[in-house]
């Protein structure tokens, strides 16, 4: 599930990791760190990395969320 928002569509995002293996049973949608909203289901490898994704992953710094490390069905 898509919401068509443009440039979304090209990149692989950041998911919790618990998210996606949710999303992998049971096909609920996640949420990426920039706030995309979908159902995984291609390829992340063949995607580079949402640059707002990256962004706000990186300014999470060590230690905190222990499930912030989880990167997307739509990323490695």
């Amino acid at each position: 599930m898509s919401h068509g928002d443009g440039d979304h569509e090209r990149y692989a995002h950041y998911v919790q990791k618990d998210k996606i293996m949710a999303s992998a049973l049971d096909g609920t949608p996640v949420v990426a760190l920039c706030g995309k909203v979908w159902v995984p289901g291609r390829d992340p490898k063949k995607y580079p990395v949402c640059p707002m994704c990256k962004e706000i992953y990186e300014s999470m710094g060590a230690g905190g969320d222990k499930d912030k490390g989880g990167k997307d069905g739509n990323k490695k």
